[in-house]
């Protein structure tokens, strides 16, 4: 490779693999049912169109993909608001309580709901999750703090 980025589709390929699982299951944590993988066909695409752009030391591959499906996601959304609660619904075997979750995290600003998706569901720690985000580790962490306290208001100290 000549530049940050790889130079082929071999290359980027390779580049890519060892991040595609978290970059579906970011996708499917943003987008509805039927959405997730336009999403990730999109971030895929354009990951391959800016793939030069990719610099290391503003963070890591991983950062920089997730980043690219978290604004892909987010471009959908825009165009497509509001998705119909049953295209965003869990599974219906689901317990009540895991529906009432999703129901919540939903409710969120966007900001909140990526943020709770980078830190508890993909496990990044807050320092990638500010790298995919756009913005510092502080910022992060009182996102994730009002994310919880709003979540607290919605569904109680039962779910603690």
């Amino acid at each position: 490779m000549t530049g940050p980025g790889p130079e082929n589709a071999a290359e980027f390929a390779v580049w890519v693999r060892p991040h595609w699982p978290a970059m579906a299951g970011f996708a499917r944590r943003l987008s509805s049912s039927a959405d997730w993988e336009d999403v990730l066909q999109e971030a895929l695409a354009a990951s391959w169109r800016k793939r030069q752009q990719f610099d290391p030391a503003r963070g890591s591959v991983r950062s920089w993909l997730l980043a690219i499906v978290a604004d892909q996601a987010a471009k959908r959304w825009r165009r497509l608001r509001p998705v119909p609660e049953e295209d965003r619904s869990s599974q219906p075997s689901e317990p009540a309580h895991a529906l009432d979750l999703e129901r919540a995290i939903r409710s969120l600003t966007q900001r909140q709901q990526l943020a709770v998706n980078l830190y508890y569901y993909l496990g990044l720690p807050v320092a990638e999750s500010a790298a995919v985000m756009g913005c510092t580790e502080g910022t992060v962490k009182s996102t994730l703090s009002a994310a919880r306290g709003r979540l607290r208001e919605l569904l109680g100290e039962d779910y603690r």
